[in-house]
């Protein structure tokens, strides 16, 4: 028994313990085989004696040592179904930038940084702001990638090419770095949140050559926040990096403004975006039509992530009947939108005034799921292009050459003005559809409006026929029209009418400019003769003029005039006379065809007297573009 209790604990002192024996259990529960086969022999080890335990692991030692050559080939599959059987990764995720050659559509900010890296100008803290999706987190993760890789034989140094092997771009990547800290603005807002950074900073990195604070939408935090934060961002450590991101960089305040390099990052370009999703679909192994590509790339708005969700449901949306092809009839009901030959056929019964034919088509692309606002967008949308293209002289911007063509065509029949009205009277539609408790009838009384809109003269035509009309003068005023409820004057007494009207312009000309407008505006002329002058008086002022008149005429001939009222028939003054032309002048252009077609579109238009009008129309004479 002596001899014994040595050998017992000599024996344990090779044996696992107890917690280790309990981890080997735990994993063999979760399929790991290994720790099984070292406790079991130990175990046996415990209750036999000492001679019996090296004969009776002895001759099972070869048969425990065949299974492993066996088991080892059957690892290889087992890790490749647990590689087929991880979680499926949006393709947003998943094609998500690792170097700044894989971001797209950036290439000024590229360059400026790939500069400073260079040259050793590395600013303290960056702002990245721009619309959803265009990669601003992604660069902000890249610049931390660029500043601390160390290049794959661990002696590299900052540069706008990360590795991607190294330890530090690894594990940035994977967001799991120790120096790189990652922080959602809009779930750490306040100052609390700001002292933390502020008492780490003070640290120098781990493993790292920066220490880089990432702060995703930071226009989220708190006024006190920010202020909190001024100093350290003014003055940080030569270890730390802040890089910023936000959507809303007009709600930050200037003070932070000042303190960082800014980066506006561009919205992607629609081509652009095309021929990213038809690389990605070339790696994901999907056929993908050009214009499939091309719808998704005009729904997404300029934003990568937005583009690439729309194309992962696309793919998923895709019939397998026809191999998983993304195509464009697809996408568009998907999204909801109007096929474009529908839309085609659509303008061209707006411009052909037939309205049931155009009501037909508005209710067909409403059962085939095409919202009112879409649609009512998709012909915006074409008229756009239908402009662009006229004011270009360039082909159409769209996808197959039987829309190039038909655009083309569209452009060439109709002119400027029609394409402007159209656009107007469609923009006023589109605000009515979005705010119309019932979208589809909204549609349809805007479309409506539009189709009826073709009758109406055009702008620029009536407004020219109306100048020539007004240059063309007014015919004169018949008698009875001239003054209502004055004795008519005769036919005979029109030549001392006349003659009236020239005394009068002498009497202006010759710098007597308040007795002129006396005469032309008091004065009707019964009789007029060398020297004497007959009128009756066209107010009821209590004063006399003849004085005034006389004296002006004799200063006008050197000769005494008769100057005296009287009574019979009298000719209207000449400030009546003008009146009743203008008149008549404007009661043959509301006559007119065209202008009576202007006054029943537009009620409360009003007919202005070109006269009126005389300065803007000097203006253009003159060259000016204001009207």
């Amino acid at each position: 028994m002596t001899d014994s209790d040595p050998e017992i604990p000599e024996g344990e002192e090779d044996k696992p313990s107890a917690a280790e024996l309990e981890a080997a259990g735990q994993n063999s529960m979760f399929g790991d085989p290994e720790p099984e086969s070292v406790p079991a022999p130990n175990l046996a080890a415990q209750d036999a004696p000492p001679a019996s335990e090296q004969a009776a692991p002895v001759e099972p030692a070869p048969a425990v040592e065949t299974p492993p050559p066996a088991s080892a080939p059957a690892e290889t599959p087992a890790k490749s179904a647990e590689a087929d059987n991880q979680p499926y990764r949006v393709l947003a995720r998943k094609y998500r930038p690792q170097t700044f050659s894989e971001l797209i559509g950036q290439e000024p900010m590229v360059r400026t940084l790939a500069n400073a890296i260079e040259r050793d100008r590395l600013a303290h803290a960056f702002l990245m702001t721009g619309v959803r999706g265009v990669g601003k987190t992604s660069t902000a993760r890249l610049i931390a990638k660029a500043l601390n890789c160390i290049g794959v034989d661990g002696g590299g140094g900052p540069t706008i090419d990360p590795c991607g092997q190294c330890e530090p771009c690894t594990a940035i990547a994977q967001g799991q770095h120790i120096d790189v800290i990652e922080m959602d603005a809009a779930s750490h807002t306040g100052v609390d949140d700001v002292r933390e950074i502020i008492e780490a900073v003070r640290y120098a990195a781990v493993s790292a050559r920066y220490k880089i604070y990432i702060i995703d939408e930071v226009h989220m935090l708190s006024r006190n926040a920010f202020n909190a934060l001024l100093k350290t961002l003014e003055e940080p450590p030569a270890h730390v990096k802040f890089l910023f991101a936000t959507t809303e960089v007009e709600k930050l305040p200037v003070t932070v403004l000042s303190r960082t390099q800014r980066f506006d990052l561009r919205r992607i370009p629609a081509e652009l975006l095309a021929t990213h999703f038809g690389n990605v679909c070339a790696k994901e192994g999907v056929e993908a039509e050009a214009e499939a590509l091309h719808i998704i790339a005009g729904a997404a708005e300029g934003s990568v992530r937005d583009g690439l969700s729309i194309l992962d449901q696309a793919i998923a949306h895709a019939d397998l009947e026809e191999g998983g092809q993304v195509t464009g009839e697809r996408v568009r009901d998907m999204l909801g939108l109007a096929d474009k030959s529908a839309q085609r056929k659509l303008l061209e019964r707006l411009l052909a005034g037939d309205a049931p034919a155009l009501l037909a088509a508005i209710d067909e692309q409403y059962a085939l799921g095409v919202e009112p606002l879409a649609l009512m967008r998709a012909l915006m949308d074409l008229v756009h292009k239908i402009t662009v293209a006229q004011v270009s002289g360039a082909e159409a911007d769209a996808p197959t050459e039987e829309e190039r063509a038909a655009l083309s065509n569209f452009a060439q029949e109709l002119s400027a003005g029609q394409l402007h009205r159209l656009w107007q009277l469609m923009l006023k539609g589109h605000e009515e559809v979005r705010q119309a408790p019932d979208p589809l009838v909204s549609v349809q009384m805007a479309l409506l409006r539009v189709l009826h809109a073709s009758d109406m003269p055009d702008p620029g035509k009536l407004a020219k026929r109306i100048e020539e009309i007004a240059q063309a003068g007014p015919a004169p005023a018949a008698p009875n029209e001239a003054h209502a409820g004055q004795p008519a004057p005769a036919m005979q007494s029109a030549p001392s009418a006349l003659d009236w009207a020239h005394v009068v312009q002498q009497v202006d000309d010759s710098g007597q400019l308040r007795v002129a407008q006396i005469m032309r505006d008091r004065v009707r002329v019964i009789e007029l003769a060398p020297e004497k002058l007959v009128y009756q008086r066209a107010d009821s002022f209590a004063d006399d003029p003849a004085p005034e008149i006389r004296e002006a005429l004799f200063k006008l001939t050197g000769k005494r005039w008769l100057v005296e009222t009287g009574a019979g028939d009298a000719q209207p003054s000449l400030r009546e006379q003008e009146e009743a032309e203008r008149e008549a002048a404007a009661e043959r252009t509301r006559s007119d065809p065209l202008v009576k077609a202007a006054f029943e579109a537009f009620p409360e238009a009003e007919l202005l007297d070109p006269k009126d009008q005389a300065a803007p129309s000097a203006l253009r004479a003159s060259g000016s573009k204001w009207s």
